[in-house]
């Protein structure tokens, strides 16, 4: 057939060169997507590796706190502490020491009993008189000696009557000074004080003199009235010997001479009280004997050494054993012979 015939001019022609080109595979994008697929399969594995490793390594730090909060000492309270040092004990021990303590005080345990009376018979005496002093009263100390209070001898023969008489004092607040020295010195000499060990002798504690006095008196002597003097005063000793005979087995006795009296408020004044308003609206003072010269009975002298340490004081002496008086079932008794401001011929006592 004609090469150039018109038949052949309509249907389509491939060349040799065609059918080459079409035999090459068609161009795609399926390689990078697999790179990107394996790539991302690498990826995830590796996250998932990471976070079960974290997983992993938080397991074994809960473990580990665990087992470190279990070995580790517990808050212990002020009790497991006192358990801990061993001390539970010996605070039981102490606390049933104290009661015991405040037992036989109660039930009239004499400490060191007659220790400084002078009599060895062991009876009980009639009465202990501490006469107030201080460290620059030496002067009227020897006055005292050489008029109604009893020196040397007749001291010690005073005592075999059942009187003990003593000065009182406290210490300095510099202990060991020459004060106390010079105080010691003169004991030794005159073997007529009653030194209160644990008491600062000074014009604003003079109010727990009293404390002191009341309670180291009868820890070492067994009397039936313990009284304390002022050193402004002259005592007709005879005269307290017989008042106190006359009393004698009587409880309870509050002994003075009883007065009351307005609380001055206004601070610099002379007996000033701080505590003022404790005295209601009147500012008027209970009932109490004048500080010059009172007297207690044995059973409230013990009430007065075993609590000792829980008494309130004011800021008079005589005002602070009124105070503890109010209540306790005590006996006052008004003796106008303890009446001290001035002379007549039915006093015990007088302004020196």
């Amino acid at each position: 057939m004609d090469i150039s015939s018109p038949y052949r001019e309509g249907l389509p022609t491939t060349t040799k060169a065609d059918r080459r080109w079409r035999s090459k595979p068609l161009p795609t994008s399926s390689k990078p997507s697999i790179l990107l697929a394996f790539f991302s399969c690498v990826a995830w594995l590796y996250i998932a590796g990471r976070l079960w490793q974290d997983a992993e390594n938080r397991n074994l730090l809960a473990n580990l706190l665990k087992k470190n909060a279990e070995q580790r000492p517990k808050v212990l309270t002020v009790e497991d502490k006192l358990m801990v040092l061993g001390c539970k004990d010996l605070e039981r021990r102490i606390v049933e020491a104290e009661m015991e303590l405040t037992l036989a005080k109660s039930q009239g345990y004499i400490q060191n009993k007659l220790q400084q009376s002078g009599s060895s018979s062991g009876k009980r005496l009639l009465a202990v008189i501490g006469v107030y002093t201080g460290f620059g009263s030496r002067l009227k100390r020897n006055v005292f000696r050489g008029s109604w209070m009893p020196k040397g001898d007749a001291l010690r023969k005073l005592e075999e009557r059942g009187v003990v008489m003593r000065f009182v004092i406290g210490r300095s607040a510099n202990r060991g000074d020459s004060l106390d020295r010079i105080i010691d010195e003169e004991n030794q000499l005159t073997k007529d004080f009653l030194i209160l060990e644990g008491h600062e002798e000074a014009q604003e504690e003079l109010p727990k003199k009293a404390k002191f006095f009341f309670s180291t008196a009868i820890q070492n002597w067994d009397a039936d009235f313990y009284v304390k003097v002022d050193d402004n005063i002259d005592l007709d000793l005879e005269g307290v010997i017989e008042l106190l005979e006359s009393r004698h087995g009587q409880d309870s006795a509050y002994i003075g001479c009883m007065k009351s009296g307005e609380v001055i408020t206004e601070e610099g004044k002379p007996w000033y009280e701080p505590e003022w308003w404790k005295f209601g609206d009147e500012k008027s003072y209970f009932r109490h004997a004048g500080g010059a010269l009172l007297i207690l009975s044995k059973n409230l002298a013990q009430y007065v050494n075993v609590n000792s340490l829980s008494l309130k004081t004011y800021a008079h002496d005589d005002i602070s054993v009124g105070s503890w008086m109010m209540g306790l079932q005590a006996s006052y008794i008004d003796d106008s012979r303890l009446c001290c401001s001035n002379l007549r011929q039915d006093k015990v006592c007088s302004v020196a």
